[in-house]
């Protein structure tokens, strides 16, 4: 199973959680069958509208079947909740520190959802 985080930098040695899903720069997709983890771009960060979207899009792709991430907007939690994919919110900035704590069945789901950011009022 894969997990994905929404992370602030490529660099493997220096993974930090951003706050954001849809704004965060990069995932970091870990295999929990292989032990191993991966960065993938989040392309669509940068996107005036629909950011969160594209950003669940990038995870459904990657087969990811759990987020753990401080936030999520509305329209990306239904795209991940259309995959099967559940959302839990983290217990530190570290993405493997989460990912340990969700293997260890300690980290809750997130059930408070923003609206999103679709009515930016510098658009």
């Amino acid at each position: 199973m894969k997990i994905a985080c929404p992370v602030n930098s490529n660099d493997l040695n220096n993974l930090c959680l951003n706050q954001s899903f849809g704004r965060a720069p990069y995932f970091y997709i870990y295999d929990d069958e292989s032990k191993e983890g991966y960065i993938t771009k989040n392309e669509g960060m940068s996107s005036p509208h629909g950011a969160g979207i594209k950003a669940a899009q990038i995870v459904v792709d990657t087969k990811a079947k759990v987020v753990i991430a401080y936030r999520c907007g509305d329209a990306a939690l239904l795209v991940l909740k259309e995959a099967g994919i559940e959302l839990f919110g983290p217990i530190s900035n570290n993405p493997k520190d989460n990912i340990i704590a969700y293997q260890a069945g300690t980290l809750s789901v997130i059930d408070e959802i923003h609206s999103g950011h679709n009515n930016r009022p510098d658009q």
